[in-house]
This record gives structure tokens, C-alpha cells and sequence, in this order.
């Protein structure tokens, strides 16, 4: 029953800290005159991966290997298939096109580098993890060159209905969305997988599932409360920002740490990952939009993975 309870008050920090995040990144892209798609890869994606970091990481040091890799891969799926499909539903994501000709082919050659570096001798060590790390700062090297490049410009307005806060208060929104989303999250995962365990779930699945989708609800609730204000740039970049860190940066400090086993079931579902990033990239290639259509074909293939995963789970399918 505690449980229950605590996964109930976890929601309720997840959505009012993501709200007060939004607020507070919105506002700082505003007076920065910095895009909300750089706000949104950087700031918020590292606030909103916490959850996936700390995790992955717990999950490594006590040696659970298939928790750890399956949280960040699960994750991803989640954020593309689930976050994206719901925010096409509330509003149509208008997708720029150097996002799709750079950071979005981006998130894909992370996802194409983990599963090669897995492939080779079915594991993941130490050196491989700094090799991610060292990718990592090269994303992140690039992001505040961008960032640098659109500095003086003059960038889209803010909505309207998107007030303007004071530096303090938009430091207290930050800081304080940061801390109700990740206290959020971890009573959810911890809650959740306490449930999940008890019905004999495998540590790969609860991974893919309870502890994936846990802490990917505040990519969730931020990209939604990001689009549902019209800051479709922060939704979009929140997203792939999220996918580029929980790999590059969650990944690699996971396997500096304790190097780690990948299974045929992991490289499946890492070239899922790369299919289903393709597919989306694909979708809105032409005209730089999802739009809700697209989002509930996303929504069902995320179903339909779901009952995959969970078929595999009892041995039936090989892989």
C-alpha cells in the first residue's frame, strides 16, 4: 500500500517540478536570446536525464548489467515513440531543418556507436565508456558553439501566455523544477519497481518497462507541458537532447564504472532504437512537422513493442 502511495506523490512532483522547469528555461531562453531548441538539449535534457543517470549508475555499481543497459535504451524508445507521439497529439511539432540534418542523425549515430561497441565481444568495458564520455563532450562542445552563434541575434518571441520572470525567480524555478523532477522520479522508479518485482519480472524487462518508463516521465511531462505552451522548439529539443545524453553521458559513466554484459536482447533492441529514429526521421523529412497522425503511429508501435518485449520476457521468442 506505501507503495502506491508513494508513486502517486512521485507523480505529482514530476508534473508540478517539469512545469515550473519549463517556465524557468523558457524564460532564461528569452533573455539569453538563446533558441529553446539549444535551452532544450542542454539545460532541460540534463535536468530531465537525471533520473535515467542516477539509475543506471546505482543499477551498475551493485552489478545489475541488464538493468542498467536496458534503462537507457528503454528510455529512448520511450522518449521518441511515447513523448514525441503525445506531443503531436496536443500540438503539431514544427521540426527545423538543421535539427534534422544534425542533431537528430546525431542521436542515431550515438545509438549506432553503443550497439557496435556492444556487438564486439558482447559487452561493454571501461574504456568503451570513456570512448562514449569523450563523445559526449564533443556533443556538448558543439551545443555551446551553437549556442554562441545565435548569442545578439534576435530569435522567435515567447508566447503570450509564457510570463516573463525575474532572474531570481527564474533561478528558483530551475532549481526548484530540478529538484520535484527528480525526487519525482525516483520515488516513481523506486515505487513501480517494487510493484513490477513483486509479479517476477526479469531485471531486463523491469529495466525496459518500470524503470525506463519511470524515468522517462519527466522528459513526458516537460515536453507536454513545453508544447501545450507553444515552446515546440523546448518539447522537440528536450527530447533529443534527453536520447544524445542518457546514451553518451548515462551510458559511459554506467560502463567507466563497472563494465557491462549486453545480451542478443539488448543489440535487438538498440537496432530497434536506430529503426524506429529512422522511421520518425523519415515521417517528418518533408515537411518538418509531426503532426497527430504521425504521433498515433508512434503511440501504437510503442504498443506493439511493449507485447514484444513482454512475449520475449518468458522465453518463447529467441531474441
Amino acid at each position: 500500500m506505501i507503495a502506491y502511495i508513494i508513486l502517486v506523490v512521485g507523480f505529482v512532483f514530476l508534473i508540478k517540478g517539469a512545469d515550473f522547469f519549463v517556465d524557468g528555461a523558457a524564460s532564461i531562453a528569452q533573455k539569453l536570446k538563446v533558441p529553446g531548441l539549444i535551452i532544450g538539449m542542454t539545460v532541460v535534457a540534463m535536468g530531465t536525464s537525471a533520473p535515467e543517470c542516477a539509475v543506471s549508475i546505482t543499477a551498475s555499481v551493485r552489478g545489475s548489467n541488464g538493468m542498467a543497459i536496458s534503462n537507457v535504451i528503454g528510455s529512448n524508445v520511450f522518449n521518441l515513440l511515447v513523448v514525441c507521439g503525445m506531443c503531436a497529439l496536443f500540438s503539431p511539432l514544427v521540426i527545423k531543418k538543421n535539427t534534422l540534418r544534425r542533431e537528430f542523425p546525431f542521436s542515431i549515430l550515438a545509438a549506432a556507436i553503443l550497439l557496435v561497441l556492444g556487438a564486439v565481444g558482447m559487452s561493454v568495458n571501461r574504456v568503451e565508456g570513456v570512448i562514449l564520455l569523450i563523445v559526449f563532450a564533443f556533443f556538448l562542445a558543439w551545443m555551446v558553439l551553437s549556442a554562441r552563434k545565435v548569442m545578439g541575434r534576435e530569435h522567435e518571441a515567447v508566447p503570450a501566455e509564457m510570463k516573463e520572470l525575474s532572474n531570481t525567480r527564474c533561478l528558483l524555478y530551475v532549481i526548484g523544477g530540478i529538484a520535484g523532477i527528480v525526487a519525482g522520479g525516483q520515488m516513481v522508479v523506486n515505487s513501480a519497481e517494487t510493484i513490477a518485482l513483486r509479479f517476477g519480472m526479469s531485471e531486463t524487462l523491469v529495466g525496459l518497462t518500470i524503470c525506463s518508463i519511470g524515468t522517462s516521465l519527466p522528459e513526458l511531462v516537460t515536453s507536454i507541458a513545453a508544447a501545450r505552451k507553444n515552446q515546440v522548439d523546448l518539447a522537440l529539443g528536450n527530447v533529443i537532447g534527453s536520447n544524445i545524453f542518457n546514451i553518451l553521458l548515462v551510458g559511459g559513466l554506467a560502463t567507466a564504472i563497472s563494465p557491462i554484459a549486453v545480451t542478443r536482447s539488448n543489440l535487438a533492441d538498440l537496432g530497434f532504437l536506430i529503426a524506429v529514429s529512422a522511421y520518425i526521421l523519415l515521417l517528418v523529412w518533408k515537411r518538418q512537422e509531426l503532426r497527430w497522425g504521425g504521433g498515433i503511429s508512434m503511440l501504437s508501435i510503442y504498443a506493439a513493442y511493449m507485447v514484444y518485449i513482454c512475449v520475449r520476457d518468458t522465453g518463447i521468442l529467441p531474441f
